[in-house]
C-alpha cells in the first residue's frame, strides 16, 4: 500500500466468485475497508447486499463465506468488482482516483454471462470506461446496496433489484 495525499494504492485481492453456470454477473466498484479486512464482497454490517440478494431469492441470510460463495453459485451468480487496483482514501468511491479495471474476460469466456448488473452508479461508471470498450457487453446499472445510498430503503432496493434478479 503506497500513501499518496490521503490517498492509499490498493489492489483487489480475493478472487471473482463464479462458475461455469453462472448467467449473471454482478459487479461492484472497489472492496470497502471492511470487505479488505475480511478478504470478501460486501463486508460492512451496514452493506444491504446480502440481505437484499437473499430477500429476493427468498433464502435465509448467508453468514459466513463459504455460506454466500454457495448462494451465489446455487443461483448462477458470478461477482466481482470493476477495479483491480486504484488508489483511494478508506472505502470512498469518489476519491478513486488511478484505476486499473480487472480483466472480465476470464468469466465471460467461462460462463454463459446473459446479463451484467453494476452495483451502484461508479461501478457503472468505471464499467462503460474501462471494460465495456473491449467487451461490447451492456451492463444494467442498479442502485447501490452502500450504506451510503440511504435514499434507497430496503424496499425500493427490492423492488428495483427484482426486475434483475428474479425471484427463483
Amino acid at each position: 500500500m503506497k500513501e499518496n495525499d490521503g490517498q492509499h494504492l490498493v489492489y483487489h485481492e480475493f478472487a471473482p466468485v463464479y462458475d461455469q453456470h453462472s448467467r449473471i454477473l454482478i459487479l461492484g466498484s472497489f472492496p470497502s475497508v471492511k470487505s479488505r479486512e475480511q478478504q470478501f464482497y460486501y463486508g460492512h454490517p451496514q452493506n444491504r447486499f446480502w440481505k437484499l440478494l437473499a430477500g429476493l431469492l427468498q433464502i435465509p441470510v448467508p453468514e459466513s463465506i463459504e455460506e454466500k460463495k454457495q448462494m451465489l453459485l446455487t443461483h448462477h451468480i458470478a461477482l466481482w468488482d470493476v477495479i483491480a487496483s486504484c488508489e483511494i482514501t478508506g472505502s470512498s468511491d469518489a476519491s478513486i482516483r488511478n484505476v486499473v479495471p480487472n480483466d472480465i474476460s476470464k468469466i465471460l469466456q467461462e460462463a454463459p454471462i446473459e446479463k451484467i448488473i453494476a452495483n451502484g452508479t461508479k461501478a457503472y461508471e468505471l464499467y462503460q470506461k474501462y471494460i465495456y470498450p473491449s467487451t461490447g457487453q451492456c451492463c444494467q446499472k442498479m442502485p447501490s446496496t452502500s450504506p451510503a445510498n440511504a435514499a434507497w430503503n430496503m424496499g425500493r432496493l427490492m423492488e428495483s433489484w427484482q426486475t434483475v434478479i428474479p425471484a427463483k
